[in-house]
């Protein structure tokens, strides 16, 4: 071990340290090693050193106080990375928001963050002009032009001529474990977004295991999830911690991602189910050299076994599933290459962690026995901001008195103790009192040679007061018809389980990390059903 990764070990080792003086350590050491790659231009470790202060000072130099929040809203840029970690410098909160969020509601989650400042881009400066007179803070862009996705430094951008002078330290911030790191707002697929606080020490925790999996100064993590989601977060941190290149896209396309892992000789990659499958799909996946690969983690959304089998059989490299939440506390690992036998499952609890099961009543059920999932982890959000009333409705405590978060997911523990996620509580179908996880019947769907893609809802019934009903998108070159794949499906379906209706559909609808927007489907269904 040479003394740089002595000195990061050191630090690392520590009950609680900050990010920023990993980044330093970094610096110091390796100066000219890049630290971000995008589109061509490289930003390295003394140059990001460089621009973490001049944020920190140009935030203090405008009075916004540590423990206080900026908001940034904007496509990935090697700039919007800059902004997020000069922030975390000056002990500041980051509220990073999703651009495909409505104006009003962006505009109602700067407010609840209290943001003294909202970094943006050229595309969310034109969403946001219908309600401009609403956003009473300092707006800098970080783009030099108005197509809102270059961040390619084209030009002197008003975040460059916003920045304290070159040189400029700010003033040493003690940062304290407590303080909220990041709020991440939820992705409003449930109702209206929460802001999730995540405090300083739970990064920490996430950057000290990362080691685990890999991550090191050699490593090159490539990243084309959005960098407000804490999918892509979890990654980036990890990797810029242990003094690794952040290889970033700001769109995700297949074949154009296939080439830069080749190009860039990728160790390591965060991606959710819907890339994968994309990629997978690829026609000449296989003539790409993907041999640098070292570890690939997936999260957010359901990532079926035999996709995951087929990424094990022509990926190299391992394969890790994530399931948990931005809240913390359910956080299960399924290290896929180690346990082919398990990829039906989500894995068991991670390190430190604790999974429990309860029933309607908050008690634990018997062995074996299907419930709501509710976790402890040593990383756990403190609390939804400014709403008291939805952190308690999350929180569940067993008999000791130790927090739990609940999930609000269904699943079992097999005979191995593996967990077997079913559906969102809120998306299981009760049909004539029965229940029906959407699950199991997308599962059967998927297995039709003429379906990509499936996604069931429950719908109003007047006989059963729910039933299913499935949204396919069928392969290309297809000529099944709706009523030919439901007769198919409805075959090989319990007779309780059995659909409805079947409609066929271009495409699913999806946010940003690739979870289906089961809540519009349920809205724009319009036929009637018995």
């Amino acid at each position: 071990m040479n003394q740089h990764e002595q000195a990061i070990q050191d630090l690392l080792a520590k009950d609680f340290g900050t990010i920023p003086d990993l980044i330093r350590a970094h610096a110091s050491f390796r100066p000219q090693h890049p630290a971000f790659i995008q589109d061509g231009i490289t930003l390295d470790y003394e140059a990001l050193d460089r621009r973490m202060d001049q944020v920190a000072a140009s935030l203090q130099r405008d009075g916004v106080k540590p423990a206080e929040s900026i908001a940034i809203c904007a496509y990935t840029s090697i700039d919007y990375a800059v902004a997020f970690l000069g922030s975390l410098r000056a002990g500041v909160t980051v509220a990073p928001l999703a651009p495909s969020s409505s104006a009003e509601s962006l505009v109602a989650m700067m407010k609840d963050a209290g943001a003294k400042a909202l970094f943006l881009d050229g595309a969310v400066a034109e969403q946001l002009e219908p309600v401009a007179g609403q956003i009473d803070i300092p707006r800098i862009r970080l783009d030099a032009d108005a197509d809102g996705h270059a961040g390619a430094n084209k030009a002197a951008s008003e975040f460059d001529n916003w920045l304290a002078a070159p040189g400029q330290r700010p003033k040493a911030v003690d940062i304290q474990p407590g303080w909220a790191f990041n709020i991440i707002y939820s992705s409003g697929t449930t109702g209206t977004p929460k802001g999730i606080m995540q405090p300083n020490f739970m990064r920490w925790g996430h950057v000290q295991r990362g080691a685990v999996h890999g991550y090191g100064i050699n490593a090159v993590t490539l990243l084309s999830t959005p960098l407000y989601s804490n999918t892509t977060l979890v990654s980036f941190f990890a990797t810029l911690a242990l003094g690794g290149s952040v290889l970033l896209m700001a769109k995700f396309e297949a074949n154009a991602y296939l080439a830069l892992a080749e190009k860039h000789k990728a160790t390591h990659t965060m991606l959710v189910p819907v890339q994968y499958q994309r990629l997978m799909a690829v026609p000449d996946f296989d003539r790409y050299d993907l041999s640098s690969f070292h570890m690939k983690f997936c999260t957010s959304a359901p990532f079926s076994a035999p996709l995951k089998a087929d990424i094990l059989r022509r990926w190299p490299g391992g394969l890790i599933e994530y399931y948990g939440m931005t809240e913390g506390g359910v956080s299960c690992i399924l290290i896929a290459h180690e346990h082919p036998d398990k990829l039906h499952t989500v894995g068991v609890a991670s390190l430190g962690g604790e999974i429990r099961l309860i029933d309607e009543e908050g008690k634990e059920v018997a062995a074996g026995e299907p419930g709501e999932i509710v976790g402890y982890s040593p990383a756990m959000m403190t609390g939804y901001h400014n709403q008291p009333s939805k952190t308690r409705d999350a929180e569940w405590y067993d008999p000791s008195g130790r927090r739990f978060i609940r999930s609000g997911d269904l699943g079992r523990f097999d005979s191995d103790g593996f967990l077997l996620l079913f559906d969102r509580k809120k998306d299981m179908v009760i049909s004539g009192g029965f229940n029906i996880y959407p699950s199991d019947l997308e599962a059967v769907l998927r297995q039709h040679e003429d379906i990509a893609d499936a996604a069931v809802v429950g719908v109003p019934s007047e006989r059963w007061g729910e039933t299913p009903v499935a949204f396919v998108v069928a392969r290309p070159g297809s000529s099944a018809g709706s009523e030919t794949l439901l007769a198919w499906a409805n075959e090989r379906l319990g007779k309780m389980q059995r659909l409805s209706a079947l409609e066929l559909t271009d495409v699913l609808p999806r946010s940003a990390i690739g979870k289906v927007l089961k809540r519009e489907l349920r809205d724009a269904y319009k036929g009637t059903v018995a």
